[in-house]
């Protein structure tokens, strides 16, 4: 088959514009824009925002690059792609905000198609994706409510997907050598075409679209909370979990520099300040204490 790119191509541009309306809306500062061309093929449009007053970083990025060979971390499980040229596209973004009680959050929605080298063989596709949801203070409630939208994003595409997509995404987000999860989780989903394209579309569609009804009513509710200093050298600490997991497990991160991207986009989705302690623990019965019983897999509806 023939994958339709360009009806991808201009769901993906509508979703970050989309996105950037909002944020802009809620932190009341324009975000930057970063045309860029790849050498290789493509480009991209960054939009970001630094310093703001809702947001310390928030990044919403669209690419659409082609290369000549899959990089080692698409072919790891695909072993009959190697040597296909490839074509990807997609939006992904993470927001930092500045307030500790507002959590980061991170959201991912890509096609990816490896090109048919010959007459023989046919372009392969797959759709991946999902959203996540990271707290230094968790309240409970703004993680069910998370896990709702979620739910009610992709149970409407089949029986059963929110807890398999749930459990997928509790799975990938874990930090093995800190033996916890990296936040709350939500939802994950990689090679998706087993149903066709459309089917695998409209579910990466209600994926992408879900995470503003998800995110922004916990945004709402928290940025004006009082902080203090205290609770801002935690959020930096527990940051710092954070970029030990886009560094060392992230597959998305990984491709990326495998496949020469652009270094300043990929890295724009780390924290704009990060902190590490030696042997640190919370004082046990804190709300700092606490959020270690958040970072571990269970069920929120």
């Amino acid at each position: 088959m023939t994958v339709p790119i360009s009806t991808a191509y201009d769901y993906f541009i509508d979703l970050q514009a989309r996105i950037v309306a909002a944020l802009e809306n809620v932190d009341g500062s324009s975000f930057q824009s970063d045309r860029w061309a790849r050498e290789e093929g493509g480009g991209g449009l960054s939009r970001y925002l630094e310093g703001g007053a809702v947001f310390e970083r928030a990044g919403v990025l669209f690419s659409h690059v082609q290369g000549k060979t899959l990089p080692p971390s698409a072919t790891a499980h695909r072993r009959e792609l190697t040597g296909r040229s490839w074509e990807a596209m997609g939006v992904s973004m993470v927001l930092h905000p500045r307030n500790p009680y507002v959590p980061t959050v991170h959201m991912n929605v890509r096609l990816f198609v490896a090109r048919a080298n010959q007459e023989s063989e046919e372009d392969v596709f797959w759709f991946g994706g999902g959203l996540d949801l990271t707290p230094f203070y968790a309240f409970e409630d703004d993680v069910r409510h998370f896990h709702q939208v979620c739910h009610d994003a992709v149970e409407p595409f089949g029986v059963g997907k929110y807890h398999a997509y749930k459990e997928w995404c509790d799975e990938y987000f874990y930090l093995k050598h800190r033996g916890e999860t990296r936040g709350v989780g939500g939802l994950f989903f990689d090679d998706l075409n087993e149903n066709g394209f459309d089917h695998s579309f409209a579910l990466t569609r209600s994926v992408g679209d879900s995470l503003l009804n998800a995110y922004m009513p916990i945004v709402e509710k928290r940025q004006q909370m009082p902080y203090t200093e205290k609770q801002r050298d935690f959020q930096a600490y527990r940051r710092g979990r954070y970029v030990e997991f886009n560094l060392v497990f992230d597959r998305g991160t990984l491709f990326g520099l495998q496949s020469g991207g652009r270094t300043e986009s990929i890295l724009l989705s780390m924290p704009p300040m990060a902190a590490w302690r030696y042997c640190w623990t919370p004082e046990a019965g804190t709300p700092e204490a606490a959020l270690s019983d958040y970072l571990k897999p269970r069920q929120w509806l």
